[in-house]
């Protein structure tokens, strides 16, 4: 069965080091992120703009849509598009993991995230930008993707 993330959460596996909204949602994306990164894995992953595999342990997940705040579930469901779309993904589509690794490698560097994660209370901390930059170099050839790099 195909694992589900949401479109930030594509970038967010890369930059996760063990912060969450609760103990629960801590341990389900340690999960998520430990398959991620275990280069013997490869498997499907549908990308959504809604409720995914790390949303289901999260304290904020309402019925129907994001409860964190005011505006929360727009921002979030903003954040998936604009991802996605940055990667050239569909919405309810599967891709293999590895082709989901090179792709946000090759498409995202470090200062896209500004605009990608904008107003994300996560972004400040820097292991983000540091995920994304770590990513690029362990997948680049000569260390360089694009004039942007």
């Amino acid at each position: 069965m195909d694992k589900i993330l949401r479109g930030h959460h594509l970038l967010c596996v890369h930059g996760f080091r063990g912060m969450g909204y609760s103990p629960g949602f801590v341990r389900r994306m340690a999960e998520i992120v430990a398959d991620i990164r275990d280069e013997s894995k490869d498997f499907y992953i549908k990308t959504v703009e809604a409720f995914d595999d790390a949303c289901m342990a999260c304290p904020h997940q309402g019925m129907e849509e994001c409860e964190a705040g005011e505006g929360s579930n727009e921002h979030v469901l903003e954040m998936d598009g604009r991802v996605l779309r940055h990667l050239g993904l569909q919405h309810g589509k599967s891709y293999l993991k590895s082709e989901l690794i090179l792709l946000t490698a090759e498409k995202v560097i470090p200062d896209d995230l500004d605009t990608l994660c904008a107003n994300c209370s996560w972004l400040s901390y820097g292991v983000c930008k540091k995920g994304i930059a770590d990513l690029r170099k362990k997948h680049s050839k000569g260390g360089v993707f694009d004039e942007r790099s």
